[in-house]
């Protein structure tokens, strides 16, 4: 049989020329692309830069006082989105800088190619380079190319142990499985031909002797640093090798009104001023100049005690992410407040008030006073990354930066949409939680919890105690099954829609809005389910659908699923969302806290409404 012809460039087709412009939507900057990721464009392989390198002239400003309180910073920016006519843009730079040529199976660093200039082309072949499929990494986030050559000559090491052996790399795959086994990696200088099994072993790299280079290829300039902690093999597209640590926050009064919007760039000044009445009219007169707006002395005097207010309440919390904690508690306390529309301008960015119908048929679901968010603001900022580990597996993970010089910015997207607040009776569920087969059941999923947070943390003596109890996993996994009965009910996609939870010794509570800025985000009907006629039918055809799930017995009966087995009666056929739409990564969820177990249905907070 001939062997079809090798693939070479068609004939005419037009070359391509730097900068090569590859399409990335804003919110993908915050969730899935930013700062330190890889991306594919065409056949190449990018990392994008840090943001000190962004050209940001036209980026818009996005102002959120709390969070960027918070998270130290002045203000945020939405990532540039480029066309045509903008200036605006994000740098990145080609890695990983190892590619192969899938025609003459040359493996070596690009420069070693020839290329054409603009083109990422083997020199001998005219055939497009493949980058890299894999990559070493760090938990304290640095990334290099993958040793090919010690890997190559790991059974013959000595004479060449510099890596300088004369011989020529090839890499080739024969065919015959898709595993690592069948990716082969050989030199010309004749040591045997080895394949790629064995690479993602934890301890591969470092049994090799292949030490940390303490690389930060994003940044530019950057210097090499010292690094003790063991690198792994990573693929270039897996999930741990970008994992962005991402805060949020909503817009909430005081800080959501429309005059508070307008004094944001002008706040760092006001601040300094503190509560001299008489500096801050003769400064507002200034701002009123240039705004062409008539500022009031008394809401910039309101502003001021607020955040005193904030900032002392931040300082009570205790722990690691005490500040957040705080914002937290702050929603909480205004959701159950709310903010009628009559109240409020049309810039207002927090409309939030009751239903006005009856609320008496909720009662025997235990929800209080639910409220319906007409209108909301969410901002999304990416304050840094991690590689290897992630926040839902290790407390302790290391943060990499996102710029090598300080910036008094970040990057962030706001998302304005509706939702609906539910709050349970903290009485019944208090006298619910302290059942003792309720709270064993809880402290099977927390004592699995605490087990991997040990097992993946650097100092297992260190790591905090689980969130996981019995009011926390009943109200995800009730937020759960919530979101997938509206995604049915209410047209929404059930990626569309994102729980925000509320759940501690003073809150019980859950936020259920829209998640996204695009058309999904915006099709109206939310606000409609948390109308209490329609949240009882809600509720109850929720409740109906979790005492069934398609892998029963085996869902219910589980004795442990997930990663690390920190869910119980929860699976993709029942109770998991997308991930975008869940805040611990599916993690930390049982329905049978909800509607019990066929052997005990006691356990159940919801079993005696369903009876009834």
């Amino acid at each position: 049989m001939t062997p079809p012809p090798p693939r070479r460039r068609r004939a005419g087709a037009p070359e391509r020329s730097y900068p090569r412009r590859g399409s990335v939507r804003r919110a993908q900057m915050i969730t899935t692309y930013g700062v330190g990721s890889m991306v594919a464009v065409d056949n190449e392989s990018f990392i994008v830069s840090g943001i000190d390198s962004w050209n940001i002239t036209e980026a818009p400003t996005v102002y959120e006082h709390r969070l960027a309180r918070v998270l130290g910073v002045k203000s945020f920016r939405l990532p540039p989105a480029s066309d045509d006519t903008s200036k605006d843009g994000v740098r990145v730079r080609r890695f990983p800088l190892w590619h192969s040529c899938p025609n003459c199976n040359a493996l070596q660093h690009v420069r070693g190619f020839n290329s054409a200039p603009g083109k990422n082309e083997c020199g001998d072949c005219d055939e497009e380079l493949v980058p890299s499929r894999f990559v070493m990494a760090c938990a304290k986030g640095h990334i290099d190319d993958f040793p090919y050559w010690k890997w190559a000559h790991r059974k013959n090491r000595g004479e060449g142990d510099t890596g300088f052996c004369g011989g020529e790399m090839r890499l080739r795959t024969n065919g015959k499985t898709a595993s690592l086994r069948s990716i082969l990696i050989s030199c010309a200088c004749g040591v045997p031909e080895v394949s790629m099994e064995g690479a993602f072993r934890r301890t591969a790299l470092s049994d090799l002797k292949v030490f940390c280079s303490g690389r930060r290829p994003w940044l530019k300039d950057a210097p090499t640093e010292h690094c003790s902690e063991k690198p792994r093999t990573l693929q270039r597209g897996s999930s741990v090798a970008w994992q962005p640590i991402v805060k949020t926050a909503l817009s909430i009064p005081p800080w959501s009104d429309s005059q508070a919007s307008r004094l944001e760039p002008y706040w760092a000044d006001l601040r300094e001023l503190g509560t001299d009445a008489g500096a801050i009219k003769v400064y507002l007169k200034a701002a009123a100049v240039r705004e062409n707006y008539e500022f009031s002395v008394d809401t910039v005097m309101e502003l001021l005690r607020a955040e005193n207010h904030e900032e002392a309440s931040t300082e009570e919390e205790k722990g690691k992410d005490h500040a957040y904690v705080a914002l937290r508690k702050q929603e909480y306390k205004r959701l159950i407040e709310g903010r009628p529309e009559t109240e409020t301008g049309h810039d207002d960015q927090f409309v939030c008030e009751p239903p006005r119908a009856s609320q008496a048929v909720l009662d025997p679901y235990g929800v209080i006073r639910p409220m319906l968010v007409k209108r909301l603001r969410e901002v999304r900022a990416l304050k840094s990354f991690s590689r290897v580990d992630t926040p839902e597996t290790r407390t302790d993970v290391h943060e990499a930066e996102l710029s090598l010089t300080p910036t008094d910015w970040l990057p962030a997207i706001e998302v304005q949409g509706e939702g609906v607040f539910l709050r349970l009776d903290e009485q019944r569920l208090d006298d619910w939680a302290h059942s003792v087969a309720v709270a064993a059941r809880a402290d099977r999923i927390r004592a699995n919890h605490e087990r991997l947070l040990r097992a993946r943390a650097q100092d297992p003596q260190a790591v905090p105690e689980s969130p996981a109890d019995a009011r926390m996993i009943l109200l995800h996994t009730l937020a759960h099954i919530l979101i997938n009965e509206w995604s049915l009910d209410g047209g929404y996609p059930a990626a569309s829609l994102r729980e925000r939870l509320y759940a501690s010794e003073s809150m019980a509570g859950i936020l259920i809005c829209t998640a996204t800025s695009d058309s999904a985000g915006s099709l109206g009907g939310l606000v409609a389910q948390g109308e209490p006629d329609r949240l009882a039918a809600s509720l109850r055809s929720a409740l109906l659908r979790s005492q069934w799930c398609s892998a029963d017995p085996l869902c219910v009966e589980s004795e442990g699923s997930g990663v690390g087995g920190i869910n119980l009666a929860a699976c993709h056929a029942c109770v998991l969302l997308p991930e975008t739409s869940c805040e611990h990564n599916n993690g930390l969820l049982d329905r049978a806290l909800l509607i019990g177990t066929p052997e005990d249905l006691s356990i159940g907070f919801f079993n005696e409404a369903l009876l009834s």
